[in-house]
Order: C-alpha cells, then sequence, then structure tokens
C-alpha cells in the first residue's frame, strides 16, 4: 500500500493500526454520543486514596454528578478514580477512559481526543506532565477555535500559582500569548466553587451546542 504524496510503502501492520484508530473513534463516539453535559476531568494517577488532592477531586465529582453531570476521566488509579468513585456516589454518570500511560495506566481503549469532544468544561486536578498535556491541549483547542469555548477550570489555586504566574510574565510579557489568553482559565479551590463556574458560563446560553459549535466539534 502506497497513499499518493508518500515517498514509502506502508506496511500491513502500520495499515491495521490506522484501521484500529478509526474503530476506535467510531466505537467511542457512538458510546458517548448521548452523555452530555459532561464534565471531562483530569488530574495525577500518583494521589494515593486518602490524601488530600484524592478527597478534594472525589468530592468535586460528587457535586458536579449530583448536579446532572457526566464525569469523563482517565479509567486508572489516583485522581482519576477518585473522580470516578465520587460521579458512581453521585446522580450522574461516570465515564473511564483509558489511554496509554507506562506504569500508571493500563489499557488504551478509547484516545483521549474524545475528553475534548463531548466535554462541556474541563477540570483539571494536581497533576504531572500527562495531566499538563491535557491541559494545554485543551486551551489550544478552545483559543484556536478547534473547539467551543467552555470553562477550563484549575483546581487549588497554591498548586497552579506557579504556573500561572509564569504564563503572565513569560508567555503574555513575552507576546507569545494574548494577555486575554490567560482569561481562558478560572481558578477554584472549594468543589462548589466548581459547580458554580461551570453554571455561571452556561447560564445565559445553555449546554447544547449552536450550530455552528456542532460543526467546529464535528471536525475535532
Amino acid at each position: 500500500m502506497k497513499p499518493a504524496g508518500l515517498g514509502h510503502e506502508i506496511s500491513p501492520r502500520e495499515a491495521w493500526k490506522l484501521f484500529g484508530i478509526m474503530a476506535e473513534f467510531f466505537e467511542a463516539t457512538e458510546r458517548l454520543q448521548g452523555i452530555r453535559p459532561a464534565v471531562s476531568m483530569f488530574g495525577s494517577a500518583r494521589v494515593k486514596e486518602g490524601s488530600a488532592y484524592y478527597k478534594l477531586a472525589e468530592e468535586t465529582a460528587r457535586l458536579l454528578s449530583d448536579a446532572g453531570f457526566a464525569i469523563v476521566s482517565g479509567g486508572g488509579p489516583g485522581v482519576m478514580e477518585a473522580t470516578n468513585k465520587g460521579a458512581f456516589h453521585g446522580n450522574g454518570l461516570a465515564v473511564g477512559l483509558n489511554i496509554d500511560l507506562p506504569h500508571e495506566q493500563s489499557s488504551n481503549k478509547f484516545r483521549k481526543v474524545m475528553f475534548a469532544k463531548f466535554a462541556t468544561a474541563f477540570v483539571v486536578m494536581p497533576g504531572g506532565y500527562g495531566t499538563l498535556d491535557e491541559l494545554f491541549e485543551a486551551l489550544t483547542l478552545v483559543q484556536t477555535g478547534k473547539t467551543r469555548q467552555m470553562p477550563i477550570i484549575l483546581v487549588h489555586e497554591p498548586f497552579w500559582r506557579g504556573l500561572l504566574d509564569w504564563c503572565k510574565s513569560r508567555l503574555v510579557e513575552e507576546g507569545m500569548i494574548d494577555a486575554t489568553d490567560i482569561d481562558l482559565v478560572q481558578v477554584c479551590n472549594e468543589p462548589k466553587e466548581v459547580v458554580d463556574a461551570i453554571f455561571a458560563f452556561y447560564e445565559k446560553r445553555g449546554f447544547e451546542p449552536s450550530p455552528a459549535e456542532r460543526e467546529v466539534m464535528l471536525n475535532l
């Protein structure tokens, strides 16, 4: 197999990998289609049960679930386990999607793009490189108009303070991003603040995407 414009053959193994990715997208889209409004939650897989961050994630997810949101997170340990537990004990759905992170998660059933495709808001708990990857991907998608405008909420200000200060003092001051891009992020400390921030964002427009937003999301 040799698609036009490529200078090398695609091996059967590569071709099957592409078909597998397409199948994952199709299956995930079919399964997640009816779960809106949904909140995607991210955070460290290394947080221990009973820790302050674990309890914060669990309570945040429970309140969001009680407020009627489906909670979408990774299916692994740490913050992801806490969010799934909190959502399970609330009134909404708990959806766990795994991605492949050696030593932290064990399966790769759906791609992380699904976190963004069906989200009404992003709630980001303290975490490491994987969490930062998800955060900056969400910010980039919203900033560039590749997905609709939505709340991106960082939870626990003391953890995020240094990063936010750096974004302002380096990225904004040196012209790498616009000053208004900082406003894409909100910071909350308490679970109830997170719920209130999401409802405040959608108060006048509702949770359903507009026709224009549906078109944007279709191409995500």
